[in-house]
């Protein structure tokens, strides 16, 4: 094959501008490997970077921060052709072209070779979502053996589902929030709650002291006031960006009260954690985990799919496959 289908954005925009284009197969160079593409998660940084907000993001480009595959033409002899993949973050999709393709041609210490029985898409659904939520943890000092009262904002995010999953399997206590009540059902934690944009109605009830850790997924929006719920000598990770990059008039010393924490997790830090990631695809064949699939889009449909993910659709992971 000469040719593939990829799913470029040709320009800043809406999600008409990701536009289904027949391109070259990426020539195979060394130290990066051909990969036929699976599955892609969907990322909220996908939207922000196509809506023109990476501003180092020159277009056009084939977006997508990670991806699921076979590798088509090997550079590394650790990874034959053949071998089922996981690739995230490491610039996908921003320096050079990422998972919205049938073909990705991606750096090989990116490449996670994982053994799996698990169909395509659930696979697809899992590597950015459960690295992100296990690294956030791992941000705010839980892991197993921990003990105390763990609020996640943004609960019906694919990242808040998986987060619950693992903290609850550590034996937390865990409230999540979602700002529509229609998907409190959709809550995996011990405690639902709803965020209207005003004080947390609940939890001053459910935990008088507040929680010891926010794990903040919603980001610019609510990252103050998550400080001010959290338990004096608390920690606050934030790490999502559901409601922006950015957060405004931020002051450190007024705004982050004596003693509590306020950290950050970024997925790139948890690039090439194959042993990781095995972990977490053998815990959702067990069980143990799910995967947390809203919809499963083809690829000629990325635009409908950025346009279901822009509107707050979603409850869980979105996935498009070629």
């Amino acid at each position: 094959m000469t040719t593939m289908r990829a799913a470029v954005c040709v320009r800043a925009g809406g999600p008409d501008v990701l536009e289904i284009h027949e391109v070259p197969v990426p020539a195979v160079r060394d130290g990066w490997s051909l990969v036929q593409v699976r599955g892609t998660g969907l990322n909220r940084s996908e939207l922000r970077t196509r809506q023109g907000h990476s501003p180092d993001v020159v277009f056009p480009r084939v977006l997508g921060i990670e991806c699921v595959g076979t590798v088509a033409a090997s550079t590394d002899p650790r990874i034959p052709d053949g071998t089922t993949v996981a690739a995230v973050m490491g610039e996908m999709g921003r320096a050079f072209d990422g998972g919205y393709a049938e073909y990705a041609l991606l750096p090989n210490p990116l490449l996670m070779p994982i053994t799996t029985t698990l169909p395509w898409d659930v696979l697809a659904a899992l590597p950015e979502t459960y690295l992100t939520a296990q690294g956030a943890l791992e941000a705010l000092g839980i892991g197993p053996g921990s003990r105390g009262r763990l609020l996640i904002r943004g609960g019906t995010s694919s990242v808040g589902l998986a987060a619950a999953s693992i903290a609850a399997g550590h034996g937390l206590e865990v409230a999540a929030t979602t700002r529509r009540p229609d998907k409190a059902a959709a809550l995996i934690a011990g405690h639902a709650l709803i965020d209207d944009g005003g004080p947390l109605a609940g939890l001053p009830e459910l935990w008088p002291e507040g929680p010891d850790w926010v794990l903040d997924l919603v980001g610019a929006r609510t990252a103050v006031d998550s400080l001010r719920l959290v338990r004096r000598g608390g920690t606050v990770c934030v790490a999502g960006s559901l409601s922006g990059w950015i957060v405004p008039d931020f002051e450190p010393i007024a705004k982050i009260p004596s003693g509590t924490r306020l950290t950050a997790f970024h997925s790139d830090d948890r690039k090439g954690s194959t042993a990781l990631l095995q972990r977490i695809v053998t815990d959702v064949e067990a069980g143990t985990y799910r995967a947390g699939i809203d919809r499963v889009f083809p690829l000629d449909q990325i635009a409908d799919a950025h346009r279901y993910m822009e509107d707050d659709r979603a409850t869980g992971k979105l996935v498009v496959v070629p």
